[in-house]
């Protein structure tokens, strides 16, 4: 999926007014930090209770979780960046990239997985058990980076292959286009999205109705469970919103000429920030099991540091 975070200021000649990119790298910032201390907190309470080692749900939760927490702090990285170097080694930019790639494919694939696992709960109770296992469950996130990977390195092989020597060791924007510029890979890229588009959303929507239509549905865990996908949908709704990114960016252009740094901001914040922010809601917050234990870690914290205070 494309970088957006970096397309939001890197053209020289939209650059904003210095009031004005203060406070866009203001809010960025804040709440760059605000997600990633909450998703650090999930993952902290994941580690410090082995209940949650045992249960494929919450393993599929976290390691989605963990990819947000790198993308979230990559992106926020890149958009500083574009504000202050403006230009990175490609080299350096490639190392970015690819992790945030990396990150950023991963996403709606475990969104499948776990759209899946909840299906598999509501509509198959008594198999649940033989089915998710945790082995299972660590093969399905392997298979997801090897996915990834199979999408994501060809990009790096075909620049490897392409480019001169020279061009590694030169100074561009960091985006996808400038460290990967051969046409052939803007091409596999589209391919791709489509592929994953088609599945994960079929996914989605065959996983929901037939929660929906099952015979449980009047329940309460199987009313939770719809909530739980139709979340799961919104999230990556949003999420898939990188696919057509490049496109908006250029119809935006086009458009707004004398705004087009604003829009590509609200672009950035809806496709790389949102999405992010709704995992914590989802499990940290909507989740009994999951709430129950944040709120002790949270309160053990608070706890220790007025104790801290006191000592003092």
């Amino acid at each position: 999926m494309n970088m957006s975070s970096a397309n939001v200021t890197v053209v020289l000649q939209y650059r904003d007014s210095f009031t004005k990119a203060v406070t866009k790298n203001v809010i960025v910032v804040i709440l760059g930090i605000s997600i990633s201390y909450l998703n650090a907190n999930l993952i902290y309470t994941f580690c410090r209770n082995q209940i949650f080692y045992m249960n494929p749900r919450y393993i599929l939760f976290i390691h989605l979780v963990i990819n947000d927490l790198v993308q979230v702090t990559l992106t926020t990285i890149l958009f500083i960046i574009s504000y202050t170097i403006y230009k990175l080694n490609v080299s350096v930019c490639c190392i970015f990239m690819l992790l945030a790639l990396f990150t950023t494919e991963n996403s709606p694939l475990n969104l499948a997985c776990m759209a899946v696992e909840c299906y598999i709960a509501i509509c198959f109770p008594m198999r649940h058990v033989h089915i998710c296992t945790i082995k299972r469950t660590l093969i399905l996130i392997g298979s997801i980076w090897m996915t990834t990977m199979f999408s994501v390195l060809p990009d790096l092989f075909i620049t490897l292959a392409t480019e001169p020597l020279d061009f590694f060791h030169s100074q561009v924007f960091c985006l996808r286009n400038t460290v990967f510029p051969n046409p052939l890979i803007t091409k596999k890229r589209d391919i791709t999205y489509a592929v994953f588009l088609v599945i994960v959303w079929l996914t989605i929507i065959y996983t929901y109705f037939k929660i929906l239509f099952t015979a449980k549905a009047a329940s309460k865990d199987a009313r939770k469970a719809k909530n739980t996908i139709l979340l799961h949908g919104f999230q990556l709704l949003l999420c898939m919103a990188t696919y057509a990114a490049p496109h908006l960016t250029n119809a935006l252009q086009g458009w707004f000429p004398n705004n087009y740094t604003d829009s590509l901001f609200v672009i950035y914040i809806i496709v790389q920030i949102l999405p992010r922010s709704i995992s914590p809601i989802i499990y940290g917050i909507r989740d009994k099991t999951f709430r129950k234990f944040l709120k002790g870690n949270l309160l053990c914290k608070v706890t220790a540091h007025e104790s801290d205070h006191h000592n003092k």
